[in-house]
């Protein structure tokens, strides 16, 4: 039996072309607050299977200059519904494309997906814009 391998299956993923994400003023920049976004229906496919694959992001960011407007979250993420793609590149994917067009303080995106195979997986990534010391 010959075996199979991942590499290469992914390779295409930070460069896919999504829909825009638009952004709104905010008006209390001179103040920190933190905003929370829970999306309990997202969907996408395994890359592997081919079969559907759900999971509940959950978006939690301080906003800078701009904050992230919902309807066209809502529009960036049913791309995701027909995309083959891993859960790890899934959260990666979505938190650079949203970092790259509101610039946040602070961001956390967790992604925890149904299990697959007696599995759970949870997937989170963080991101400050504060430069570390060295």
């Amino acid at each position: 039996m010959a075996k199979k391998t991942y590499k290469g299956l992914q390779r295409e993923i930070r460069g896919w072309k999504t829909p825009p994400l638009d952004s709104f003023e905010n008006v209390y920049s001179d103040k920190e607050f933190e905003i929370v976004m829970s999306i309990p229906e997202f969907t996408c496919i395994c890359p592997k299977t081919g079969l559907p694959d759900f999971a509940v992001l959950t978006l939690t960011y301080i906003p800078n200059k701009v904050c992230l407007e919902l309807k066209s979250l809502k529009e960036y993420l049913l791309a995701y519904r027909n995309k083959g793609i891993f859960h790890e590149n899934v959260v990666n994917k979505v938190a650079e494309d949203i970092i790259k067009a509101i610039k946040p303080r602070r961001l956390k995106l967790e992604g925890k997906f149904n299990a697959r195979g007696g599995i759970q997986t949870t997937v989170i990534r963080e991101y400050s814009s504060r430069k570390k010391k060295s």
